[in-house]
């Protein structure tokens, strides 16, 4: 089974909610560049056993955002995958198991414009995508079932018989 931290994000801040977002909002290419790669050494000095982690993005959704942002909560006895895909239509969306890992795919096609027409502002993005999210537990992968809502991919993951039986709750006592 491969270990499924090697694929989170660090996260070093709390935003107040928990939660840090791993780039801030930037708008020139440039600008989110050095941002991105100002990120990637933080990650490699701050953590030596982590590596690069994440590689660098750059491409897809938006600069610097390639790779759909993905949320896995353990759910006893399934996996439950949250992944932002918005303005994605389920035609467009790809999902697998493949040698143990979550593999999902998905492109994003841009509108045709007509020729000609003026741009005031012109940043969104389209393009395809993969994510690879390795499984920390055996599934059950032809019961797995997919919805998408308002740009979110949920997977529900059932876990294998023998998956949810090797979890156990350990009390943990005080010592007087």
């Amino acid at each position: 089974m491969t270990r499924l931290s090697k694929w989170l994000p660090i996260r070093k801040k709390d935003n107040g909610a928990g939660l840090a977002r791993t780039t801030p909002e930037v708008q020139h290419p440039i600008e989110r560049l050095r941002v991105e790669m100002n990120r990637l050494f933080d990650e490699l000095a701050s953590d030596p056993f982590f590596g690069f982690g994440r590689a660098l993005d750059l491409g897809g959704f938006a600069w610097g955002e390639a790779l759909p942002r993905v949320d896995i909560k353990d759910r006893r006895k399934e996996l439950e995958v949250s992944v932002e895909v918005p303005g994605m239509e389920p035609d467009d969306i790809d999902v697998r198991v493949e040698d143990d890992a979550l593999v999902i795919r998905g492109e994003k096609r841009h509108e045709q414009t007509e020729e000609g027409e003026d741009y005031y502002l012109a940043e969104r993005q389209w393009g395809s995508f993969q994510r690879v999210i390795p499984l920390p537990v055996e599934v059950e992968a032809d019961k797995i079932k997919a919805k998408l809502k308002k740009g979110v991919l949920t997977l529900r993951i059932p876990k294998s018989e023998q998956a949810q039986q090797k979890a156990k709750k350990i009390t943990v006592e005080t010592e007087d």
